[in-house]
């Protein structure tokens, strides 16, 4: 193995413990700020020194130990919080005498650190937009830009965004905790997004080589499954379960065996997995069984309407047409209007779907989304409007940041020029 693959592959084990180990800091130093720093620097130390001595057996305890280690240091450096000094060399030391399992590591009745971490950076002292942001950044692993990308907005208008919630934490000195019963009510809606949103970047990876990232997809459904059980009566939260799972079944049918990307229509459904969907159809029965109408019921409505059809030819698209326009009612915004136009076009005739889509051209969260060049080239390549097609699939090939997703859309490009 080269230099260059052994620094790959520590970066991706930083990938997958970076959330716990930045969780379980933030639970210690009290500072999310702090902890995402130590993290790093944690992870500078394993680039030193795992490509002598290997990746240890257990990489998210190193990890964490070694990061502790730093906060201790960086404590000393800078002669102030002597108790928390204490503290962090008490836990340190238990640590090393029982060298426990951070894999294990769920508490009580509230999940674990991540989800703590969550409702922590969804507190109602920083704005809707920074508690996603954040938790993004601290949670899924996103960069900045890719977290920008995700909300349709200016890279620097997202940094602005985290930098001052990390700052909004730390002047408020909250409580590293789940909140109780009307205040955590209050915060779900916004820990809701923020699932979705990491489980959407592991669906459809907003940039990078890959197509997919499903370890971000399964890292989202376990915290919507540990939060099913601390709020078992909300419908939108076991809506949410049951849109992750019934699109998560797709992920096999997704990529093709080099990698590239299988569009909905074309995949192979025999490679869709059942236990996912019938978990699925569970949860939404729960949702509506206490009357769940909200967003993400619709949405795992929508889902279900694909995972019923065994043939794509089977879709019941005027149902799904309806389930949007619900949608687009309950929760109007450019990227609702966008997905109704493309069942609208299925369901009644691409000519529909482009006067949608029309209405909505110039929606400046649609700017620089790729998405909207991309499906206005299906419906004019579909009405037979080959040359503007051909111009609306390389125009959304230059806007993806994703290296499949970009190929792909050039091959449709290079498809209108043939007979």
């Amino acid at each position: 193995m080269t230099e260059r693959d052994t620094q790959r592959a520590i970066e991706a084990v930083f990938r997958l413990e970076r959330a716990r180990v930045i969780a379980g800091l933030t639970r210690i130093v009290r500072d999310v700020g702090l902890a995402e720093e130590l993290a790093q620097d944690a992870l500078v130390v394993a680039l030193r020194h795992w490509p002598e001595s290997g990746v240890p057996l257990n990489p998210g305890a190193w990890l964490m130990q070694t990061a502790k280690r730093r906060a201790i240091d960086y404590f000393r450096r800078n002669k102030m919080a002597a108790r928390k000094l204490e503290e962090l060399g008490h836990d340190l030391r238990e640590q090393e005498s029982t060298a426990p399992d951070l894999d294990t590591a769920l508490d009580d009745d509230v999940g674990d650190d991540l989800l703590r971490l969550i409702f922590t950076a969804c507190h109602p002292a920083i704005s809707p937009e920074a508690r996603v942001a954040l938790t993004l950044r601290l949670l899924g692993g996103l960069t900045t830009d890719e977290i920008a990308r995700a909300f349709l907005a200016a890279e620097p208008t997202i940094a602005q965004r985290i930098v001052r919630a990390k700052k909004s934490l730390a002047e408020a000195g909250l409580p590293f905790e789940v909140p109780r019963t009307e205040e955590r009510a209050a915060r779900l809606a916004s820990v809701l997004d923020v699932i979705y949103l990491i489980f959407n970047e592991g669906y459809s990876a907003t940039a990078g080589d890959d197509w997919t990232r499903p370890q971000l997809c399964e890292e989202a459904m376990r915290l919507g499954r540990v939060l099913v059980g601390l709020t078992p009566e909300e419908p939108e939260v076991h809506g949410l379960v049951a849109l992750m799972e019934i699109q998560a079944s797709r992920l096999r049918a997704r990529t093709g065996p080099g990698g590239e990307p299988i569009l909905l229509l074309d995949q192979d459904r025999g490679l869709w997995d059942r236990l996912l969907i019938n978990r699925g159809f569970a949860a939404l029965d729960r949702a509506a069984a206490l009357g769940g109408n909200g967003p993400y019921v619709l949405q795992a409505e929508i889902a279900a309407c694909h995972a019923r059809a065994r043939r794509a030819g089977e879709t019941d698209w005027p149902r799904i047409a309806a389930l949007y326009d619900a949608l687009a009612a309950n929760t109007p915004s450019p990227v609702v209007e966008l997905n109704r136009a493309v069942a609208h076009a299925m369901a009644f005739g691409p000519g529909n779907g482009l006067a949608i889509l029309d209405a909505i051209a110039d929606a400046p969260a649609l700017r620089t989304y790729h998405l909207l060049p991309s499906v206005r080239g299906d419906f004019l390549m579909k009405l037979g409007r080959r040359t503007e097609a051909r111009f609306e699939f390389e125009r959304a090939a230059e806007l993806t940041r994703n290296q499949r997703e970009r190929a792909l859309l050039l091959d449709r490009a290079a498809s209108c020029l043939a007979d």
